[in-house]
Parts: structure tokens; C-alpha cells; sequence
């Protein structure tokens, strides 16, 4: 089964998404993600001026070695934009060895490990009351695990709270919206939000946070000490993911759960986390390391160690990501948790998804391949809208981490 063509297809059906559609001289086609938030047009080309030319007539079923030639030919090594662009090949090329086959992707990745998937959505608010009381309302659709970002006093923007309704969008189009942060003011904050939320929802649903890179490690320790009478399921990016000494320093001072890695785009970038069992949780993606066939890895590396996946599915991906990732989370046995944001309406126009959710779980449904494709006719209704994610600076105007 030969390639004969590579589609490009970049659209903005609520927020931008660049997809690549294979076809073969057998008729199959796959689809793959390859959406970088904010740079969303640097992977669109990369994409078109230098892998599509290099998939013309290569077999399709050869993906281990398609990987490897995408990856070593470029030489530069790892990096978002190759890696999302070398993601969503191996994603379309798992999907179409699945439809050719006839079977769902996790069936040629050894079988299912479970049944369904355990995720968690986001309640964002304005102020503690509105964060719990969008919580409550997670809690009565059957979720068992929350994240929870609240907005802190004396600032008027905090990340987490942004646009949509069971979904959570921060890009804006022209130029990058500035949020002002204070360190200072979020630490004491926190820890009254989560005393708050167990009062309210009490003990039976998992309840998450992301500190977003922000804080130092001695800082992200006194939190994760503040944090642990409330037993977060976990704390998420507490500090810089390249500063990995930081979280031994983190480890010795708190026993709050730690995830960590959505920003990474290769094993190496996570391999010292893992084997010193500095994290409990790795949120790489399927799409910004490069696809199904490294994630496979990373998990296999992970599993001895007993960290476990819980990647990243916020709504910067499109469902075509989600499927896959779905697809992997079956089969690993160490799967932890799965980040799930509804998408919008619009969204729904153009991609079509065969997963479900039902009671705290995602379920897959049993088409061949990922389970997920785009319509292309509903795209082109959808046109591309340069956006950006927001800015951050701290009260006396150094840019921070956003």
C-alpha cells in the first residue's frame, strides 16, 4: 500500500487545528494532528514543504522506520515543530494500517489493558464560589476527577479561567493578550480554594491543580506541603519542566502526587524524572512527542518506575489527537488519567469522533483505525485566524511564565 498523496488542512472551527490527511493507491486514508498552539502555520509548512515531498510513494505500512527517517533526516533533533509534524504522519499511518486491517489501533498495540478511561475536566471560575459551584456541576455529570483553577484576588486575569463552557479556551486573535501574576498572592490563595472544595464536594471525587510552570522549587514545595491534608490526585507543572534537579529538591518536601510534560517532545526530556521517581505522572501527548510510536516507549519506559500516563487533552488538540491518545491509554498498563475538554460546536462540525463519555469514563468506540476523521468540505467554512496564548508578566513587569 503506496502513498500517492498528503493533504494539509488547516482550519478554525473555533480555535485553529492543522490536520494531515495520507491517502493510498488502495483507496484508505488516515488522519493525523498536528496542531501547535500559537504556531499552528510553522507545522503547516514544515509539513508541506518538507515531509509531504518525502511520503510520495513510500509504503504505508512501515511506520517504526518512517518514524526514524522523518526524525534522524532532519538531523536538528527534537523540537515542537518537527515533532508535532513527524506526530501526525505516525498518527495517519497507525490509522490507516488499522483500517486496512480492519480492526481500532489499540488491537495492534497489544490489546486492551482496560475497558475504559478514567478522566478529568476543568472548573475554572472567577472567584472560589464560582470555581466550586462549576466543579458541582462536573460532579453531577458523572466525573470523578476535577481540576480546579480559580481566579486569585487582586488579579484580574489567572490562568485556567478563560472563554467556554466545559471547555477552557485562552488564544485570542491579533497580538497576545498580557495577564499580570503575583507569586506571592497565588500561594496563600490556593490553599483556602482546596480547603474550601473538599468542604463542598467532600471526599469522593479526585480533585486536581495546575501551578503552570510558575513557581520555584522551593515554592512549589510549600505548596505541595500546604496541599497534602487535602489529597490532590496531583500537582501539574509546579515548576520549569527542563529544571529537573528542581523537582528532587520538590520530592523532599511535599508527598503531593506530581505530573509533568505536556511541554516535552522526547523521551530524553523525561528520561531523569522517570528513573529517579521525581514524578508520579507523565502528561506528554501523543502529538507534541511525536506520535503513537514514541508515546509507546515512554510508557514502556515509565512502567517499571510505576509512573503512569496522564496526558495532555485540552481543547489545543484536535479529537483526532484525543482518539489516539485514547487508543494508547487502552493498551498501556500503566495508565494513570486522561485530560478530556469537550470541544466546541463548531469543532463538531468538522471532525466527527467515535469516543463517549459515560460516567467519569471515555469509551471507545469500535471503528477501525483511531476513530476519529475531518470533514474537509466542512473545514474550508472554518478559514484560519492567527491567535495567540497569553502573555504574562509579574506585578513590576518581568515576563513570567504564562
Amino acid at each position: 500500500m503506496r502513498i500517492t498523496e498528503a493533504r494539509v488542512i488547516v482550519c478554525s472551527p473555533g480555535r485553529n487545528f492543522v490536520t494531515l490527511k495520507i491517502v493510498t493507491d488502495e483507496g484508505l486514508y488516515g488522519v493525523g494532528d498536528a496542531t501547535l498552539n500559537g504556531r499552528e502555520m510553522a507545522v503547516a509548512a514544515y509539513l508541506q514543504e518538507h515531509v509531504v515531498p518525502l511520503l510520495i510513494g513510500r509504503g504505508s505500512d512501515r511506520i517504526e522506520h518512517t518514524w526514524q527517517y522523518l526524525f534522524k533526516g532532519s538531523y536538528w533533533g527534537a523540537g515542537p515543530v518537527t515533532m508535532s509534524a513527524i506526530a501526525a504522519v505516525d498518527m495517519a499511518l497507525w490509522d490507516l494500517k488499522g483500517k486496512r486491517l480492519g480492526v481500532p489501533v489499540h488491537q495492534l498495540l497489544g490489546g486492551r489493558s482496560r475497558d475504559k478511561v478514567l478522566v478529568y475536566g476543568h472548573a475554572n471560575g472567577r472567584d472560589n464560589a464560582e470555581t466550586i459551584a462549576a466543579a458541582e456541576r462536573y460532579r453531577d455529570l458523572g466525573y470523578r476527577a476535577i481540576r480546579l483553577q480559580a481566579g486569585v484576588p487582586g488579579l484580574e486575569h489567572a490562568y485556567g479561567v478563560g472563554r467556554g463552557d466545559l471547555f477552557y479556551e485562552p488564544a485570542e486573535t491579533g497580538s497576545p493578550p498580557e495577564h499580570v501574576w503575583s507569586t506571592e498572592t497565588y500561594l496563600d490563595h490556593v490553599p483556602r480554594l482546596f480547603a474550601e472544595a473538599r468542604e463542598a464536594l467532600g471526599w469522593d471525587v479526585h480533585l486536581l491543580h495546575d501551578a503552570h510552570h510558575r513557581l520555584t522549587p522551593t515554592e512549589a514545595g510549600w505548596l505541595g506541603h500546604r496541599l497534602e491534608d487535602y489529597r490532590l490526585f496531583w500537582l501539574e507543572d509546579p515548576v520549569n519542566d527542563l529544571l529537573q534537579d528542581g523537582f528532587r529538591h520538590l520530592r523532599r518536601h511535599t508527598r503531593t502526587p506530581i505530573a509533568v510534560g505536556e511541554v516535552f517532545n522526547s523521551v530524553f526530556q523525561l528520561h531523569q524524572l522517570v528513573t529517579e521517581q521525581l514524578v508520579d505522572y507523565l502528561r506528554t501527548t501523543v502529538l507534541r512527542t511525536g506520535g503513537i510510536t514514541p508515546l509507546m516507549k515512554i510508557a514502556h519506559l515509565a512502567e517499571p518506575y510505576q509512573v503512569r500516563l496522564g496526558s495532555h487533552g485540552a481543547t489545543d488538540l484536535s479529537p483526532i489527537t484525543m482518539a489516539a491518545a485514547l487508543q494508547v491509554d487502552l493498551a498501556v498498563h500503566n495508565f494513570g488519567i486522561q485530560e478530556y475538554m469537550r470541544h466546541s460546536d463548531a469543532t463538531a462540525e468538522v471532525f466527527s469522533s467515535s469516543y463517549a463519555f459515560d460516567d467519569g469514563y471515555l469509551v471507545p468506540g469500535a471503528e477501525p483505525g483511531l476513530g476519529a476523521d475531518i470533514d474537509e468540505a466542512a473545514a474550508a467554512r472554518f478559514p484560519y485566524e492567527r491567535a495567540y496564548l497569553p502573555v504574562a508578566r509579574s506585578v513590576d513587569g518581568t515576563v513570567t511564565s504564562w
